[in-house]
C-alpha cells in the first residue's frame, strides 16, 4: 500500500524530474526535448522493472506505478493539459498559410482520420487473429480510433526543429490541431458501441460527430472573439494574459458542460487570438509578454507530458507478453498513415510537393499523449490490456524513432523535391 500523493506533491515530483532530465539533455545529450524526456523516462522505467526482478523484496515498481495511478493520466491530459497545449500551439500557426491549406486540413482531419481508423482497425483484427489473441472487430476499431490522430504536442515540437515550407508546415500543424478533436469524438462513439455490445449506428454516429465537432468550432469562435474584444479594449499586458487564460480554462470547461469538442474549440480560439488578436488587439509589449508566456507554458507542459509517457512503461510491466503484438502494430499504423495521406496529397501536388510532403506527413505523423490517455480511459478488462500495450509500443516508437529522425527525413527530401509553384 502507498499513501496517495496530493496534487501539489505529484506536480512537484514531475517538475523536479522534468527540470533535472531537461538540464541533463541540454547539457549532454542535446536531443529534441520530447524525444529526450520520453527516452529517459522509458529508461528509468526499465531500470525500475529490472530492479524489481533482481531484488524480489523491492517494490519500486509498485511505488512508481502507484504514483502514476494517483496522477490519473487521462484526466490530467484530457481535462487539463490538452486545452493549454492546443491553444498554445494554435497561437503560432499562420492563418494565411492555414487558409491556403484549408481543404487539405479539413479532409485530412476528418476523412483521413476515419480512413485510418478503418484501416488500422481492420488490420489489427487480422493481426490479433493470426497471433491467437481474440479481439472483437468492434474493439479493434476502437484501437484504430485512438491511435489514428497525430498528436499536436509531438508534431509542434518536431516543426520547431525541422525546416519545411510554410504551406506544408501549416498543413501539418493544422491537421494535428484538429484531427485529435475529431479522433476523440470518433473514439467516444466507437467505445460506447463496443462496451455496450450494440450494433454500430452510422446515422447516430454522424449526428454526434457533427454536433461535437461543429459545436466545438462555433464555441471556439465565440470565446476567442470575446477574448479578442476584451484585449482590444485595454492595454495592460498582465490583464490581457489573464484574459487569454480565461478563454482557455473557461472555454474548455464550457465545452465539457455542453458535450461538444473542447479540443476543437481551443484550436479555433487559439487561431483567432494568435492571428487577429496579435495583429490588431495588442501593443508590442503585450504581444511580447503573451507569446512568451504561452511559449514557456507550452515548454513546461511538454516536458511533463513526455516524461509521463516514458514512465508509463512501469504500468505495462505485467503485459510484456504483448510486446510482440505491439511491435507488429507499428508498421500497420505507418501503412495506414501513408494510405490516408498519400491519395489526398497526390491531388494537391500543385500546392504541396509530393516528394517532400508525403514522407514528411507520413513519418512526421507522431502519436503521443492523447493516444495513451484514450487507451488508459478504456474500461478494465482483457481488451484494455491488449489495446494499451499496443498503444504504448506505437507511441514509444513514434516519439523516439520518428521524432528523432524526422529532421533528417525532411533534409534528405528537401534536396530532391522541386519547389511548388506560387498560387494566389
Amino acid at each position: 500500500m502507498h499513501a496517495a500523493l496530493s496534487p501539489l506533491d505529484a506536480a512537484a515530483i514531475l517538475i523536479v524530474l522534468s527540470a533535472a532530465l531537461g538540464w541533463f539533455n541540454h547539457r549532454f545529450l542535446k536531443l529534441p526535448s520530447t524525444v529526450a524526456l520520453t527516452m529517459m523516462g522509458a529508461l528509468a522505467s526499465v531500470v525500475v522493472i529490472i530492479a524489481d526482478r533482481l531484488l524480489p523484496q523491492s517494490d519500486l515498481g509498485g511505488v512508481v506505478g502507484g504514483f502514476l495511478e494517483d496522477i490519473d493520466f487521462h484526466e490530467t491530459l484530457m481535462e487539463g493539459m490538452l486545452s493549454f497545449l492546443l491553444f498554445a500551439g494554435a497561437l503560432h500557426v499562420d492563418l494565411d498559410q492555414l487558409r491556403r491549406g484549408r481543404w487539405q486540413i479539413a479532409l485530412l482531419s476528418t476523412i483521413g482520420v476515419v480512413a485510418s481508423t478503418v484501416l488500422v482497425g481492420g488490420g489489427f483484427w487480422l493481426l490479433t487473429g493470426l497471433m491467437g489473441v481474440a479481439v472483437p472487430l468492434a474493439w479493434c476499431l476502437v484501437f484504430g480510433a485512438l491511435i489514428s490522430p497525430t498528436d499536436p504536442v509531438a508534431v509542434m515540437g518536431v516543426l520547431k526543429t525541422a525546416r519545411v515550407p510554410p504551406t506544408l508546415q501549416a498543413t501539418i500543424a493544422g491537421e494535428s490541431l484538429f484531427n485529435d478533436g475529431v479522433g476523440v469524438v470518433i473514439f467516444s462513439i466507437l467505445l460506447a458501441s463496443a462496451a455496450a455490445g450494440t450494433a454500430f449506428s452510422l446515422p447516430h454516429a454522424l449526428e454526434l460527430f457533427v454536433v461535437e465537432a461543429l459545436g466545438g468550432a462555433v464555441l471556439g469562435l465565440v470565446v476567442g472573439w470575446i477574448g479578442y474584444s476584451a484585449m482590444k479594449a485595454i492595454d495592460d499586458y498582465a490583464v490581457e494574459v489573464l484574459v487569454s487564460l480565461a478563454v482557455v480554462m473557461g472555454g474548455y470547461s464550457l465545452a465539457s458542460a455542453l458535450h461538444i469538442s473542447g479540443p476543437v474549440a481551443m484550436a479555433v480560439a487559439g487561431l483567432l487570438i494568435g492571428n487577429k488578436g496579435v495583429a490588431e488587439a495588442m501593443s508590442d509589449t503585450t504581444r511580447d509578454y503573451l507569446l512568451k508566456f504561452w511559449a514557456l507554458l507550452d515548454e513546461v507542459l511538454n516536458a511533463v507530458l513526455f516524461l509521463l509517457i516514458g514512465l508509463e512503461a512501469v504500468v505495462l510491466a505485467e503485459r510484456l507478453g504483448l510486446l510482440g503484438l505491439g511491435l507488429l502494430t507499428v508498421p500497420l499504423v505507418l501503412a495506414a498513415r501513408a494510405a490516408s495521406v498519400g491519395l489526398p496529397l497526390l491531388a494537391w501536388r500543385r500546392l504541396l510537393p509530393f516528394g517532400l510532403a508525403f514522407p514528411t506527413m507520413t513519418w512526421g505523423g507522431l502519436r503521443g499523449g492523447i493516444s495513451i490517455a484514450l487507451a488508459l480511459s478504456l474500461p478494465p478488462g482483457p481488451m484494455k490490456d491488449v489495446l494499451l500495450a499496443a498503444t504504448y509500443v506505437v507511441v514509444l516508437f513514434s516519439v523516439l524513432v520518428q521524432g528523432g529522425t524526422i529532421g533528417a527525413v525532411v533534409r534528405r527530401h528537401s534536396r530532391v523535391a522541386p519547389p511548388p509553384p506560387e498560387i494566389a
